[in-house]
């Protein structure tokens, strides 16, 4: 199958489908629509482009490929590549950095990329944590998964961060302070069902807190189950809150969640942490802009980029020598100390 064949059948001239699968469809502002076409009928017809026509056929390229379903740029996103980039310079890689937007023909497409320019491994990474539908092609060479677990079972290590530690955290903050009654969550709960549809992250949070709070006799008096976690979610779900209750403590399963409730609180009179406590998860920008600062339990998306580098690293080396690594490897997720949480008054 050959690109002419390619160009033929998805209506295009032989440029267009080559800038197209060559990754400059953008960049000479070909349209989108010609653009998907051209990498759908692609992958119908099993075209292959041969990127390396030069070089070295054996051994390793030292090179590593990085797919991304967000702006690798902006934000949590750009904090993972920073810690692979990074761990990859530190290892003697470089490393290959493309942007799906969590369309799977476009993740395919630069799975099969990435292997075409020999790319030694391939980190397949989500932004936020989830369970991913991963390209087969995905499967043709060493590769993990960063933040995502497979929707199916396969032997691609996954590296999260680890959020049940989390949940303990959070609660030994409010324990420590003091906090044994009228401590309500944010987001979801009480029970390990009453979580929102992307809920691999609140299942482990919740499991993670109510196994601090069990084991010291405290009492979680109910919930508040967000169908979303913003801050407007949040502030719904606590000025619903109180109507009926006077929490003492607050745990909100997000950082934005936690900014509606101060909102919330405001609204009713009430200050932070003198009248309610309040701690969240995720260490989001927004938290640093709180006041008082909000205590928070971090996602380390850096350390994340950088501890999947690693894990691929160590596949690509070991490759055939009969060693298996860990399937599942839980980064640690640490506490960010603020001005949200004292010991309750009365």
């Amino acid at each position: 199958m050959t690109l002419a064949d390619v160009a033929a059948a998805s209506g295009v001239s032989v440029t267009t489908a080559s800038l197209v699968l060559t990754g400059r469809a953008r960049e000479l502002r070909i349209s989108a629509d010609a653009e998907r076409r051209v990498r759908s009928t692609a992958q119908q017809l099993g075209y292959r482009r041969n990127s390396l026509t030069t070089g070295p056929r054996g051994g390793r390229s030292q090179t590593i490929g990085f797919v991304s379903d967000t702006v690798a740029s902006s934000g949590w996103a750009g904090d993972m590549v920073k810690g692979a980039v990074d761990a990859a310079y530190r290892h003697g890689f470089m490393l290959f950095v493309g942007e799906s937007g969590g369309d799977p023909l476009v993740e395919r497409t630069l799975v099969d990329t990435m292997r075409d320019r020999r790319a030694d491994g391939v980190v397949f990474a989500s932004t936020h944590t989830r369970t991913a539908a991963v390209p087969d092609v995905l499967y043709d060479g060493p590769a993990v998964l960063l933040n995502a677990t497979p929707a199916t079972a396969a032997a691609v290590p996954s590296v999260l961060p680890d959020e049940v530690q989390a949940g303990r955290s959070a609660a030994r903050v409010l324990v420590e302070a003091g906090h044994d009654r009228d401590i309500h969550l944010i987001g979801a709960g009480p029970g390990m069902c009453d979580i929102p549809s992307h809920g691999i992250a609140a299942a482990d949070r919740l499991l993670g807190l109510h196994e601090v709070f069990e084991a010291a006799g405290a009492e979680v008096a109910g919930a508040r189950w967000c169908p979303k976690w913003t801050p407007e979610h949040g502030f719904e779900a606590t000025a619903e809150l109180l109507r009926t209750h006077r929490p003492k403590a607050l745990v909100c399963l997000n950082d934005r969640l936690a900014f509606g409730a101060y909102q919330a609180l405001a609204e009713a009179g009430l200050s932070v942490p003198d009248d309610v406590s309040v701690i969240g998860f995720e260490d989001h920008p927004i938290a640093s802009w709180m006041r008082p600062r909000l205590a928070t339990v971090a996602l380390p998306h850096y350390e994340l980029g950088a501890w999947a580098v690693r894990v691929l690293v160590d596949l690509v080396v070991r490759r055939g020598r009969g060693a298996r690594a860990p399937m599942i490897h839980r980064v640690p997720m640490p506490v960010r100390e603020g001005g949200s949480v004292a010991a309750p008054r009365g």
